[in-house]
């Protein structure tokens, strides 16, 4: 994991935090990369159970740095880069922008500071990845449609009237206010938990671009696995393949 996003593991929670504040955490390739990382650690690891998702510094993320945008994005997203069932709280103080909408969109539980502000601006600027369409079958319709075709930025406070935030607290209590919920879940049977996000997760309707991010890193971890390097060796070398199953 790089530097980029760090991993702090205490009480069963594991806070992942977006680290390159002075850049405003923009999604890069470090940082989809470091969140890949962080959320493949999160599923391996038995004794963390919850995690809280933060970015450092001023803002939660300005979404993608539009000088070196990060096209294989839904490697960084939780439930699509990596097939994650633990849930997972997040924490947003200042701008939530674009990539770091669809990553607040794919956290089952959401505290955000009262000043802060969401939006996808993507059609001011002609380009879009298309993973954020899973908004429509999390917030009403109009409303999910009106942040997206018009780009306009909406408040903490209209979040959270439209069900998109579950608390609103002040800028300096967000990661604790997002740890006492990962705690009381925490807290929970975690199987349970787990078997009712899965449940969840097969019941909302999945957009194009996320079924197809689901598909590439399926695909892409058979590529890079051990049977996959031994396969290709076996037949170079002209001899039986010893397939381990990872």
């Amino acid at each position: 994991m790089t530097d980029a996003v760090t991993y702090r593991s205490s009480d069963r929670v594991a806070v992942i935090t977006m680290n390159k504040p002075d850049r405003t955490n923009r999604l890069d390739a470090e940082i989809v990369e470091g969140l890949e990382a962080a959320w493949t650690r999160f599923m391996a690891a038995d004794e963390d159970r919850v995690a809280v998702l933060a970015g450092a510094g001023r803002a939660f993320s300005t979404g993608a740095d539009l000088k070196a945008i990060p096209h294989d994005l839904f490697r960084g997203i939780p439930g699509i880069g990596v097939p994650v069932d633990k849930p997972v709280v997040g924490a947003v103080q200042g701008w939530c922008v674009g990539g770091g909408m669809v990553l607040t969109t794919m956290c089952d539980l959401l505290v955000a500071a009262d000043d802060a502000m969401f939006s996808y601006p993507e059609v001011k600027i002609g380009f879009s990845g298309g993973l954020i369409s899973t908004l429509a079958a999390r917030i009403p319709h109009k409303i999910a449609m009106e942040l997206l075709l018009t780009g306009d930025p909406i408040t903490a406070a209209r979040a959270y009237e439209v069900g998109y935030v579950n608390k609103l607290v002040a800028a300096d209590q967000v990661v604790d206010a997002a740890m006492d919920y990962a705690k009381t879940i925490a807290a929970q049977a975690p199987l349970p938990s787990r078997m009712l996000k899965r449940f969840v997760n097969e019941t909302i309707p999945k957009g194009p671009t996320e079924q197809a991010g689901i598909a590439r890193a399926q695909v892409n971890a058979i590529n890079v696995s051990e049977d996959g390097t031994e396969g290709i060796a076996a037949f170079m070398e002209k001899r039986p393949p010893d397939f381990q199953g990872r």
